[in-house]
């Protein structure tokens, strides 16, 4: 296929800038593709926050908030107003299919990416809207198949830029485990406590506590952190997570929700750190069991595997990062995708 420099709109959430000052996985994709798509010579426009600071011309949202049916209105205005004067060759959002309402209809290519929950009813009408202009892509499998009979769909994960991560080939045999996201029950941080205790490792716990959860977390974590077996550190930036995640002989990963792909264990995999999980949403897409991490159903079953990560090897475990999860293939494969899908309306 021939490669051709393409003129690309980029839409993002309107809450958080692109990229986020600490936590925002998404936001963290979208600088990652907008700064890798003007290394390659394309030319971006980011549709987001007032504050970000990405690669490409930023347009910023004046709706700030994507719950309000106004502010909806708003931003699917201002990027109807860009896309109909005809100066992109394809529109990829990552925000939500709203905004894309007004140019469904338009023969501009488009690429809606999800990276939540999809909706099947607004997804089947946008696709009957669009008529053969819009196609979808998500960072699982495990995602798109209850919807895989809806439009034509492409699985390209989520990536980490292998720069910001350094690759640890030896921990000590006393490293600690670690817990890193955003601190709330679905993410199993009280399990992570039962894995060290029942084990009798050390565990560091680093993330977010949202307001609303602050009551649970303080009942069933922060009462069990004694600042020697169980540390609490609180929110962490890139040069810390680095460091926290590449001195770990293993990040735990015991979720109770359908994770539709956890940013975090490709970072722990680039720093050569195994990914200890338990099987829900896309980890057994993102951990190789035995090779890369360890992939159970229970938690007695992780208990049972714990010391497997220090026998696993880390080399292997920054390979699967580089092959899978770097910013660099990542990027391609958004890169060829475009390519594919404005060389087919093109040929209509």
């Amino acid at each position: 296929m021939t490669s051709h420099k393409l003129k690309i709109a980029l839409t993002a959430d309107p809450e958080l800038p692109v990229p986020p000052v600490l936590y925002g996985g998404i936001e963290r994709i979208i600088d990652m593709l907008a700064r890798g798509l003007v290394k390659r010579g394309h030319e971006v426009t980011l549709f987001a926050h007032s504050d970000s600071q990405s690669a490409g011309k930023l347009v910023k949202w004046r709706g700030k908030n994507s719950r309000n049916p106004w502010h909806s209105v708003q931003n699917a205005s201002s990027l109807w107003s860009h896309v109909r004067s005809g100066q992109f060759d394809l529109v990829h959002s990552f925000s939500r299919i709203a905004y894309l309402a007004p140019i469904l209809a338009d023969r501009t290519p488009k690429l809606m990416s999800y990276q939540r929950e999809i909706s099947r009813k607004t997804t089947k009408l946008a696709y009957q809207l669009a008529g053969g202009s819009l196609e979808f892509s998500a960072i699982s499998d495990w995602m798109i198949q209850p919807v895989s009979d809806i439009g034509i769909w492409h699985m390209i994960p989520n990536g980490v830029d292998l720069s910001i991560y350094d690759f640890v080939s030896e921990v000590s045999d006393d490293a600690p485990l670690v817990f890193l996201g955003r601190i709330e029950e679905i993410k199993g941080p009280h399990l992570a406590i039962e894995i060290a205790k029942r084990t009798n490792r050390r565990l560091v716990i680093a993330g977010n506590i949202p307001d609303d959860k602050r009551a649970w977390v303080e009942q069933n974590v922060l009462n069990h952190v004694d600042g020697q077996q169980i540390t609490y550190i609180g929110p962490v930036n890139d040069s810390q997570k680095n460091q926290l995640l590449g001195q770990a002989s293993a990040f735990l990963m015991p979720i109770l929700w359908e994770e539709p792909f956890g940013i975090v264990m490709a970072e722990a995999l680039a720093c050569g750190t195994p990914v200890v999980g338990l099987r829900r949403g896309a980890v057994p897409e993102v951990v190789e069991h035995g090779i890369s991490g360890i992939v159970c159903d229970t938690v007695d079953e992780l208990i049972s595997h714990i010391n497997a990560p220090l026998s696993i090897n880390r080399r292997a475990c920054r390979d699967r990062a580089e092959g899978f999860y770097s910013e660099g293939v990542i990027v391609d494969q958004y890169a060829n995708l475009y390519q594919k899908l404005v060389s087919q309306r093109a040929a209509k």
